[in-house]
């Protein structure tokens, strides 16, 4: 893992440490966002949700780009917004919704090394469940 690291989790209201992950990123109530040092959390904060309003999916990803996020743990994400965060340079790791629940086990997985990058050829082709 990286020496320093700003990872976004989707969350389900009211975002943390403890809340739930969202298994939409796009439709998330909040995103919490933890800043990692060596291996460890030095803080956590919650943001709202940006409307996806004009933009569509790629309003969350400018926005976490503009909250300077290294990374994104996900449950599935569509091809338009996987290609948007390459763009800006943010990864965007996998981790199972049934597997890891919460945010936090989401940073440990992040911290852990656990999760793999998402491929283009697995992103979700439509409005389906692709989780």
């Amino acid at each position: 893992m990286e020496e320093s690291l700003r990872l976004a989790v989707p969350s389900n209201s009211p975002g943390g440490l403890e809340a739930t992950r969202s298994d939409h990123f796009g439709h998330c109530d909040a995103f919490t966002l933890i800043d990692i040092s060596d291996g460890k959390i030095i803080q956590s904060v919650i943001v709202p949700n940006q409307d996806h309003g004009a933009g569509g999916c790629m309003v969350p990803v400018q926005f976490l780009r503009d909250q300077n996020v290294d990374a994104i743990v996900v449950g599935g994400i569509g091809a338009r917004p996987l290609q948007g965060f390459a763009e800006v340079g943010i990864a965007v790791y996998y981790a199972a919704n049934n597997s890891v629940k919460t945010v936090q086990e989401a940073v440990d997985g992040i911290i852990k090394g656990s999760f793999p990058l998402i491929r283009p050829d697995q992103a979700c082709s439509g409005h389906g469940n692709c989780h």
